[in-house]
């Protein structure tokens, strides 16, 4: 079996390392060049280990440019996985392999096809999602499954705690696709597509914080844009306060003040008052002096 990997991120090196942990040596790996590593928050190096293994390595910033598709044809492969890249697979690149072409998702398709889907799947409160191994069809995200491992999200979930969680999925479930593939036996169970749904690029700006909005709501944005992603903040007289981490304040009813408004200093922050008159208590978080913003300032929007 002749395969192609296509990656660039953390969960791209996993799935090299688990591959070749099982004796799969992608006969090319196609990555980023290091110029370009600030493309992803979660760069992962792809080049050093591939070469150490012996896989020859192919840079590129576009899948679909013309000498990345002969740098494919060359290695005549039966099968490619892309695991960690953010361009859309189009017809000449989906043609190159023998058996298609492998993509993963970080839902359980085919809810929440589409962008930022860690971010999404906290902020939308789910409670189930899933790990997917599909094959790339001309759709977004829309190809037949091959493997699919459905779990619970925990109440406290953050976008770096689920993140680990489809990155372990990864390292298991891409040998297993392999194996399938090279015995013949790799499934192509249709989505049913009426009941996908879509979600819509994130930028590093949907991360500031409306402080009118409830406090459950601003927690919820505040573990679902952290690490690896840009995270959450609010602005202090044009200067940005980003904040990592935070959690509901027991005495919440003993301030009294306006949303936006640090309310009181404690031990392991600060805290502020959100839109239904809840504080949350900030435990993380970066300003350019390193100091709380002061009690009774307001961080806008």
């Amino acid at each position: 079996m002749r395969f192609v990997l296509v990656g660039a991120v953390e969960g791209s090196r996993v799935a090299l390392d688990a591959l070749l942990s099982k004796g799969m040596l992608p006969s090319l790996v196609i990555t980023l060049p290091p110029e370009a590593a600030d493309r992803h928050s979660d760069f992962a190096d792809l080049t050093t280990p591939a070469r150490a293994a012996g896989s020859a390595v192919f840079h590129t910033t576009n899948v679909n440019a013309d000498e990345t598709l002969e740098a494919m044809r060359a290695i005549a492969p039966d099968l490619v996985l892309v695991l960690g890249w953010s361009q859309i697979c189009r017809h000449a690149f989906r043609a190159i392999p023998r058996l298609g072409v492998i993509g993963f998702h970080p839902s359980a398709l085919p809810r929440l096809r589409g962008r930022g889907v860690i971010p999404w799947t906290i902020l939308l409160d789910e409670k189930t999602t899933g790990s997917s191994l599909f094959w790339i069809d001309e759709g977004t995200d829309s190809g037949p499954i091959i493997l699919q491992r459905l779990f619970p999200l925990a109440p406290d979930e953050t976008a770096a705690s689920l993140y680990e969680k489809h990155v372990r999925n990864l390292a298991e479930m891409v040998p297993q696709a392999v194996a399938l593939a090279t015995a013949g036996e790799a499934p192509r169970v249709e989505q049913d597509h009426n009941l996908a749904s879509y979600c819509a690029k994130r930028v590093m700006e949907d991360g500031l914080i409306d402080w009118q909005r409830p406090a459950a709501e601003n927690l919820r944005l505040i573990r679902a844009v952290g690490e690896p992603y840009p995270g959450a903040f609010g602005r202090q007289d044009g200067r940005l306060v980003h904040i990592d981490a935070a959690r509901s304040f027991a005495d919440s009813f003993r301030y009294i003040g306006l949303p936006g408004q640090v309310q009181a200093h404690t031990p392991d922050g600060f805290t502020v008052m959100c839109g239904d008159r809840e504080c949350i208590e900030v435990t993380a978080w970066r300003t350019a002096d390193g100091r709380r913003p002061a009690v009774h300032s307001k961080l806008g929007t």
